[in-house]
């Protein structure tokens, strides 16, 4: 070996070892980067065992440090700034070199999980267009901040603490691979707030609720198999349908990091669970990622599964599994519901992912900006049943959430009658008024000339019906029955 090829070789060698000594950080924790405004926001990363680890940031004099343990892993907290458009930098030192991530900025932080409704992208999947498409990505130019980090869907028996992702910041070159739900939630919020809003994608098309539970909640509260073989082997014959792993290899990455919130589209993978089960699991898993993230009650919002034709439009299974949803919105704390009945087209019977993708966003983004930020005047609830009256062929009821009106008079549709045959006909429904006042002088009235004493009524509990009920702020009424046959 020459002596000029010794020295290249040696200085290579220098270059490694020194890209090797110096701090590491996980993907999320990168430039681009959104952080959680004005709070302790975790920062985490590896090193060399034993080393001390000091971070340093652009917008405050004040130091974090942290020592690694054993396994070289270290975790430090900084205070953010207030939310703004500024640029930020943060510089981590563990004596070895320096490693500074840049164009951080600070605002609002939301997780996006669930299945591919919530993974369905603004450019949408193969035949299943989003709405707007070329509009959305011309309205994603300009200097409003939201930025996206999608986790990639992988399976994993055991904890993953890092995936390979980066933060993308949005544009009309890169909106079209946001999330549609996270992104209109997280447009909406920015133009409300006008402050940055980041979104960490975790989520896997398919996935049931059990696929996102802990191995020790899974063997506790169900029968779902942890070992490999046992999962290999199940009824859940698809991949995507697995317990546990998409939560290991897709959403324990995402542990550490400081977020606002979570928002959740998921439901259609566990149609057809029996009895209260899907409603007890989802609140299983809510509490899960409240104690793993061990940032206090954080707010969980959620989005009803819509209307769905897949071959028996008079079933229920789909209605089963949307009252089961309605149910958890009651026993999780600090949590809301988005009603999807009017978010699907006549035509998109048997689309599993629909086009309106923007009303599902919004209405999460009602729910935030009401409930979380404030903004009491948002409308952010959909109307439910409260109570109903028989007065010989006549069915009267009222409505929670109402906030002063319905969305209409006449031409309501969506409600069915049945006696105590248990046989049910599609009903005429009004709203029904007289002076004089009294609790029962104003109500929607609903008859069915094939129920002469009426014993129940429903609305919308099917596979496919759609009503076109609404409170004041048009939010669609939630699917309901009376009967529990």
């Amino acid at each position: 070996m020459n002596k000029k090829a010794f020295l290249a070789a040696t200085l290579l060698l220098s270059l490694t070892a020194n890209l090797q000594a110096k701090v590491r950080l996980p993907h999320l924790v990168s430039d681009n980067m959104v952080i959680q405004q004005q709070t302790d926001v975790r920062l985490w990363g590896w090193a060399k065992p034993g080393k001390k680890v000091i971070a340093t940031t652009s917008w405050s004099d004040e130091r974090a440090e942290a020592k690694t343990d054993q396994q070289g892993r270290w975790l430090l907290t900084v205070k953010s700034p207030q939310a703004s458009y500024t640029p930020l930098s943060i510089t981590f030192d563990d004596g070895d070199g320096k490693v500074t991530i840049n164009n951080v900025l600070a605002g609002e932080v939301w997780v996006c999980a669930g299945q591919s409704n919530m993974e369905m992208p603004v450019k949408g999947f193969g035949q299943c267009p989003v709405e707007n498409y070329n509009l959305e990505v011309i309205n994603a130019a300009g200097p409003r901040q939201v930025r996206s980090a999608k986790i990639p869907s992988i399976m994993r028996m055991t904890p993953q603490e890092d995936a390979d992702t980066q933060w993308r910041e949005c544009s009309p070159q890169t909106v079209g691979d946001f999330s549609a739900t996270g992104y209109f939630f997280a447009q909406l919020v920015n133009k409300a707030l006008d402050i940055p809003i980041g979104l960490i994608e975790a989520n896997k098309g398919g996935s049931r609720v059990e696929s996102w539970l802990t191995k020790e909640n899974l063997e506790k509260y169900t029968q779902e198999p942890t070992d490999t073989m046992g999962i290999v082997n199940h009824k859940k014959e698809w991949d995507y349908h697995r317990a546990l792993v998409w939560g290991n290899g897709t959403f324990n990455p995402i542990l550490n990091y400081t977020v606002k919130g979570i928002l959740f589209y998921q439901g259609c993978s566990n149609v057809g669970d029996p009895g209260d089960q899907y409603s007890q699991r989802l609140k299983l898993l809510v509490d899960q990622w409240r104690e793993q993230f061990k940032l206090g009650e954080i707010p969980f919002y959620f989005v009803q599964i819509a209307p769905y034709d897949s071959g028996d439009k008079q079933g229920t299974w789909n209605a089963l599994l949307q009252e089961q949803q309605y149910k958890a919105s009651k026993i999780i704390p600090n949590s809301g519901l988005v009603c999807t009945n009017d978010c699907v087209y006549p035509y998109e019977g048997t689309q599993i992912h629909p086009t309106q993708k923007q009303k599902v966003g919004q209405r999460l983004a009602f729910l935030a900006l009401n409930k979380t930020y404030g903004m009491d005047k948002v409308i952010c609830e959909s109307p439910s049943y409260r109570d109903m009256l028989v007065r010989n062929d006549s069915v009267f009821i009222h409505l929670d959430n109402e906030f002063g009106g319905i969305s209409r008079f006449n031409g309501i549709e969506g409600f069915e009658v049945a006696g105590a045959d248990r046989v049910f006909h599609p009903a005429k429904a009004q709203h029904f008024w007289k002076p004089g006042g009294g609790y029962w002088n104003e109500a929607v009235l609903i008859i069915s000339p094939e129920v002469k004493q009426p014993v129940a009524i429903r609305y919308c509990f099917r596979n496919w019906l759609l009503g076109n009920l609404g409170n004041i702020a048009g939010l669609p009424l939630f699917p309901f029955r009376t009967d529990d046959w």
